[in-house]
């Protein structure tokens, strides 16, 4: 029973861990078209090798992001069907060797976790020689995703704090060798995050729109009945 008792106390102690980082807010506009098609570039450059949305069509994020067919083939060269959805070529089995598990399809990503929780995760890879990559997240602990971002933001150190049982990550020291400034890096992580708000829900485009009409016409129309109704009154206490 003791050996049990450790046990899910390590437990606790591993998720109390992941659980405390903070979570960061950055300037998140899946309305802003220039930020969310910086975002889709990224997306296809950096993260299309591993990663699909599934969810996603491309004639649907041609459409939304305004793009000529040439900009679509710029951004997904190997597109085979401008109807079919954006799905990569990595077979899950080659995923599972190469990182231990397969890249997750990122669709709903944004709808599951949020938008602070993706924008805080890009931010918070450390060098840990410990990993097979060489780097660990300090809001996903363990993760098999590399830092694929390292050219442009640097590499930096975790600022650990002792908590019982382990080491918790406080914060990070200044990244070197990065090609961007952190102000720089925090922008493009908000465009990506950015896309990936908008691939969990394109509608959002049209519905958030939509729905503050449908909110006016809502109070006119409580305004209209009101009033009918005064009237109405005004003719049964006069009757």
């Amino acid at each position: 029973m003791g050996r049990w008792l450790a046990l899910l106390l390590l437990g606790t102690f591993g998720f109390l861990k992941a659980e405390e980082f903070p979570l960061q807010k950055g300037e998140i506009d899946p309305f802003d078209r220039e930020s969310v098609r910086r975002g889709a570039q990224l997306f296809a450059e950096r993260c299309f090798g591993c990663h699909s949305l599934k969810l996603l069509r491309y004639r649907r994020l041609q459409r939304d992001l305004e793009l000529t067919d040439r900009e679509m083939r710029n951004l997904f060269p190997g597109m085979e069907r401008i109807h079919g959805t954006v799905v990569t070529g990595l077979d899950p089995e080659e995923g599972k060797r190469w990182f231990g598990a397969a890249p997750p399809d990122l669709s709903v990503r944004a709808r599951a976790r949020g938008a602070d929780w993706i924008y805080t995760f890009l931010l918070s890879f450390y060098r840990d020689d410990r990993r097979p990559f060489g780097v660990n997240n300090a809001l996903l602990e363990k993760t098999a995703m590399p830092h694929v971002l390292w050219d442009l933001e640097g590499l930096k150190e975790a600022i650990l704090e002792e908590r019982g049982l382990v080491k918790v990550v406080k914060g990070f020291t200044p990244p070197e060798g990065g090609k961007l400034s952190p102000e720089a890096y925090r922008k493009l992580v908000a465009d990506v995050t950015a896309f990936l708000v908008y691939a969990a829900e394109p509608a959002l485009l049209e519905r958030v729109p939509l729905g503050k009409w449908v909110l006016l016409y809502l109070l006119l129309l409580t305004f209209v009945l009101y009033r009918l109704k005064k009237l109405y009154w005004q003719e049964i206490e006069s009757s």
